[in-house]
């Protein structure tokens, strides 16, 4: 629970905070900054309350909408284009069918991008992104590079809790994490997600 509201609420205030300095920047805010900024506001607010949804007790609240979908990888262009807004060129790639995976690998796809997209958004200074996600046989690669000219320390230090939070979806699945500088400058996030059975001791929150 704390991973999903951490990914939640580091992602759209990161998103808010860099649209707002750029209308700052700009000596006022146009409409659309505002509607932008609106925007990533209220998808805060949507998904938090689905999360929260998830922990009433079922006379609390008739009806399934605590459980209401997840997002996947089917949304990441949706993310993409809020990246976009808040000033970070992304380019996205989808190879293969994400509706054939599981859902909790679907679910951590989304939230490993979203995370490392958060990371570019807070460390890489100035840069573009570039987001592959490869819904293979057995498996789904996802990897997330930029060309950003932030110290490769400043991207180990985000309180522990962005690589942190990755490592621990990857290990639920019995996956693999691979994180660091590029020797020409940047940063890379490589994460493989096995879509078999999952391990016994893994426990994913929805």
């Amino acid at each position: 629970m704390a991973r999903e509201l951490h990914d939640i609420v580091s992602h759209n205030l990161s998103v808010v905070i860099l649209q707002a300095a750029g209308a700052q920047a700009a000596g006022s805010p146009d409409a659309g900054t505002l509607e932008k900024i609106e925007r990533s506001g209220r998808q805060a607010l949507v998904e938090m309350r689905r999360l929260l949804g998830v922990l009433r007790q079922p006379d609390d609240q008739p009806g399934p909408p605590g459980l209401s979908p997840q997002p996947g990888i089917g949304d990441l262009a949706a993310l993409s284009e809020g990246v976009r807004a808040a000033g970070l060129p992304v380019r996205l790639d989808i190879d293969g069918d994400p509706a054939q995976l599981p859902i909790v690998v679907n679910i951590s796809a989304y939230r490993i991008v979203q995370e490392a997209l958060t990371n570019v958004l807070k460390h890489a200074g100035k840069a573009s992104a570039q987001v592959s996600v490869r819904c293979g046989t057995g498996e789904v690669v996802i990897e997330v590079t930029d060309d950003g000219t932030g110290p490769p320390a400043d991207r180990q230090k985000d309180g522990g809790h962005g690589l942190a939070g990755m490592r621990e979806r990857v290990a639920l699945f019995g996956g693999e994490l691979a994180a660091g500088p590029l020797p020409a400058g940047g940063f890379a996030v490589r994460a493989c997600l096995p879509t078999g059975e999952m391990p016994q001791t893994a426990r994913p929150v929805l």
